[in-house]
């Protein structure tokens, strides 16, 4: 089983690399991005009080998004190939809790795959993404507070994941082949 963290700032290429991931090897993919909208979408209370939270761009409280995803997870029943986990986890608590889980169910994480882009490229990226989208959590404001939030809770997971022998690092700016490439080169 290849469970598989995809990590790096907003506007990296995790949800892109993911999807070559899922296209090539098969496996599930969990993007706590895309279940939050959806359950934004829907109106549910998760999604309402998700909304809160995103809107002044800061982090969904760990019980919540950890108990999102167990359910998740097991959605994808006992023999699956294995799964990518895509915006998750985004402090050490919710790694330590994300492997608790896995654990509890036989299972491990064989690879964090940490996407680095500088902060400039990171800036335009999610400008664009925004025009092109129009997710309202790309403007200008809110991508700084999500840039800080990141700096400031999200990366001490690389030094935790290095610390699990399982960080690997791949250089997040050039074509998607070539960066694609270089994930290839870890899963294989």
């Amino acid at each position: 089983m290849e469970n598989i963290v995809i990590f790096g700032a907003p506007g990296s290429g995790k949800g892109t690399q993911s999807e070559l991931i899922i296209k090539k090897y098969g496996l599930g993919h969990i993007s706590t991005g895309d279940v939050l909208r959806e359950q934004i979408k829907r109106g549910t209370e998760l999604g309402k009080t998700a909304k809160s939270f995103i809107d002044k761009g800061q982090l969904i409280p760990d019980d919540l998004m950890v108990s999102i995803l167990a359910s998740v997870y097991d959605g994808f029943g006992q023999d699956h190939k294995g799964v990518i986990f895509d915006g998750f986890p985004r402090t050490i608590p919710q790694a330590e809790a994300l492997k608790a889980m896995l654990a509890e169910r036989g299972h491990c994480l064989a690879a964090m795959i940490e996407l680095d882009v500088p902060e400039e490229e990171l800036v335009t990226r999610l400008i664009k993404r925004g025009q092109e989208c129009g997710r309202s959590d790309d403007n200008a404001d809110t991508i700084k507070k999500r840039l800080d939030v990141y700096h400031n809770q999200t990366q001490p997971l690389v030094a935790w994941y290095k610390r699990e022998g399982i960080r690997h690092h791949v250089d997040g700016v050039g074509s998607l082949e070539s960066i694609f490439a270089q994930i290839e080169q870890i899963i294989g």
